[in-house]
């Protein structure tokens, strides 16, 4: 198991991306675009380690909304698809929240979303 990435989410996706490239020299993906949902978002990799997730929605900013601005979630790669359904099961069985079941995602990954005990989100990938 490795932290596959972790998610922010941010109001102005173009300048966060060139906060990154330019201090951090991470390399960032083409953006995703979703235009049912108004989700937009990148990935940035760095020359070693995790990946990070930068996402943008409209109406992040709105307080009433549930999510804010700031860190979204934790991504756990768990090798392959049958560990994902497998870690899934299992911690909906031992009473944990799931989000969302497996699935392949708009942007190509397979992942579950389930809540830790706190209530954080973590995204179980391959």
């Amino acid at each position: 198991m490795k932290i596959e990435h972790v998610a922010i989410w941010v109001k102005d996706l173009e300048a966060m991306k060139s906060f990154y490239v330019k201090y951090f020299n991470a390399k960032a993906n083409a953006k995703y675009h979703n235009k049912d949902k108004k989700f937009e978002s990148y990935f940035l990799t760095f020359d070693e380690g995790a990946r990070l997730e930068i996402m943008r929605k409209e109406g992040i900013d709105n307080p009433d909304q549930d999510d804010r601005i700031g860190w979204a979630h934790i991504a756990i790669s768990l090798g392959n698809r049958e560990a994902v359904n497998q870690m899934t099961d299992c911690l909906q069985k031992d009473g944990y929240h799931l989000v969302s079941a497996p699935r392949v995602t708009g942007d190509g990954y397979y992942e579950s979303v389930i809540e830790d005990p706190e209530g954080n989100t973590i995204e179980l990938t391959v």
